[in-house]
C-alpha cells in the first residue's frame, strides 16, 4: 500500500476528530483508522481533498504511513439497496436517497423523505447490511413539542443473525443505550430525551473554550447547563481534572433528569435520586433537576454565581438570552456558549442583535459572532457562538 496522510490523534479525542473530518468529507474512504505503535493514538486517513491543517484539529499533528485498506462489509450502503431495488428506481430519486444519518450506540437515526417512505424497510435492510453492528434502525421523523423529543419509529432490527423489517416485537427496540464519548460513558434515550452524537464536536470546543476561562480566572469554574438534556456536555467538563467548581444542570424534560441522575451517579461516584424532582442542591457543588430556566433565572439564590452560561435550546436561544444574563457572575470575566438556527442571509443582523443584548464585551478577546457549523434545512444555518464577557 503506498505512503498517504494520516491524522495521528490520542486516543481519547478520537471521536471527536473523526466527526469533525467526516464532516467536512475530509475521511479517505474504504481506508481503516488504527492504532499507533505505541498504542496511545489512532492514526485516521485523510483523502487528497483535506487541507494540510484542518479546522480545528490543528492541535493533531499529520504522518505520512501506510495506509491499510478496509476489507470488512461494503460500508456503501447504496450499494447493498442497489441489490434489492432496480436501477431505474434507485436513479429516479438519486437526491432523496437518505445520505446522512445518525449513529447512537448501537442504533442508527435515518430521516427518510416522505416520497420514497414505501422504501423504508429496503433502506433498513441496507444500512443494516452495511453496518454489521448495528442493532435497531430508527425512522426520524421530527423533533416535536416544548421538550424536543424526537418521534422515532422501528423499521429494522438485528436479532442475533436474523434482521427483521416487519412487525419488530417491541421488546427489541430498546431505545435507551450507552454512548461512549471523549473517554466518558453517556446513557441516553433519544426516544424521551433529546440526544445528538453529531454535537461531539460542540462539546468539545466548548471544553476547551471552558479551559481557557479557568486559566483566565485562575480557579476552577462555575458553570451553568439549565437546558442539560441527560448531561453531555457536562459529561466533557467533568472529565477534565480541576476544571469545575460549582454545577446548575437543570432541564424542563423529567425523563431527561431521570437519566441525568444515573450518568451523574456514574461520573460523580456519590447517590442521586431514583427519580427526577425540581432543582435542588443534590451536594454542595451540584445543583441539579427539573426546572425552567427562565423560572431559575429569577431565583435570587441562583443568579450571579455562574462563570460559564450554555445554551442549547437554537430555536430560542435570542428569545431567552436576555432573561438567563441575570445567571452571569459579572465580578469577573465570564463566557457565554450558545447555539443559533437562522437564515443565512440574517447571520450579520443576528450578531447585531447579540451585541445589543449582551452587555460589555471582555477587552482583547475576539469579536462576537456566528459561525456557521452546518446546514439545518435548505434554508436555515445551524451556527454557534461564544460571548466573553467582561
Amino acid at each position: 500500500m503506498n505512503m498517504m496522510r494520516h491524522l495521528k490523534v490520542p486516543n481519547s479525542d478520537v471521536e471527536g476528530a473523526f466527526t469533525k473530518l467526516k464532516e467536512n468529507n475530509w475521511l479517505a474512504s474504504n481506508m481503516l483508522i488504527f492504532a499507533s505503535e505505541n498504542g496511545k493514538n489512532r492514526l485516521i486517513p485523510l483523502n487528497n481533498d483535506a487541507p494540510e491543517m484542518p479546522n480545528n484539529l490543528l492541535k493533531y499533528r499529520e504522518v505520512n504511513c501506510k495506509g491499510k485498506i478496509d476489507n470488512r462489509v461494503n460500508p456503501n450502503w447504496l450499494n447493498h439497496l442497489k441489490k434489492t431495488i432496480d436501477n431505474e428506481i434507485i436513479e429516479k430519486y438519486d437526491e432523496l436517497w437518505p445520505a446522512s444519518h445518525e449513529f447512537i450506540g448501537d442504533m442508527m437515526i435515518v430521516r427518510i423523505d416522505e416520497e420514497i417512505i414505501q422504501f423504508s424497510s429496503k433502506i433498513a435492510k441496507a444500512k443494516l447490511d452495511a453496518h454489521p453492528k448495528l442493532r435497531l434502525i430508527l425512522s426520524d421523523q421530527g423533533v416535536f413539542g416544548e421538550l424536543r423529543i424526537r418521534e422515532l419509529i422501528p423499521i429494522g432490527v438485528r436479532n442475533n443473525n436474523q434482521i427483521i423489517l416487519e412487525n419488530i416485537p417491541l421488546e427489541l427496540c430498546k431505545t435507551k443505550v450507552i454512548v461512549k464519548e471523549s473517554g466518558r460513558e453517556i446513557i441516553c434515550d433519544p426516544s424521551i430525551a433529546y440526544f445528538s452524537s453529531k454535537l461531539q464536536t460542540e462539546r468539545q470546543e466548548t471544553l476547551y473554550f471552558a479551559k481557557k476561562l479557568k486559566k483566565i480566572l485562575g480557579r476552577p469554574i462555575n458553570i451553568c447547563d439549565p437546558f442539560c438534556g441527560v448531561g453531555p456536555a457536562v459529561s466533557s467538563l467533568l472529565n477534565e481534572p480541576n476544571l469545575t467548581h460549582n454545577i446548575l444542570a437543570s432541564d424542563l424534560n423529567p425523563e431527561a433528569v431521570n437519566i441525568l441522575f444515573e450518568n451523574l451517579s456514574k461520573w460523580d461516584k456519590r447517590k442521586y435520586p431514583e427519580s427526577s424532582g425540581n432543582i435542588d442542591w443534590m451536594y454542595p457543588n451540584r445543583l441539579v433537576g427539573v426546572a425552567d430556566a427562565t423560572v431559575v433565572a429569577k431565583n435570587k439564590n441562583y443568579i450571579g454565581k455562574w462563570d460559564l452560561l450554555m445554551i442549547n435550546l437554537p430555536h430560542k436561544t435570542l428569545e431567552l438570552l436576555p432573561y438567563l444574563l441575570p445567571l452571569i457572575d459579572n465580578n469577573s470575566p465570564s463566557l457565554i456558549r450558545g447555539r443559533i438556527i437562522i437564515e443565512e442571509s440574517k447571520i450579520e443582523y443576528t450578531n447585531k442583535i447579540l451585541h445589543e443584548i449582551l452587555p460589555d464585551l471582555l477587552p482583547g478577546s475576539k469579536s462576537l459572532s456566528l459561525k456557521i457549523k452546518r446546514d439545518y434545512s435548505a434554508k436555515l444555518r445551524l451556527c454557534s457562538f461564544e460571548a466573553w464577557l467582561a
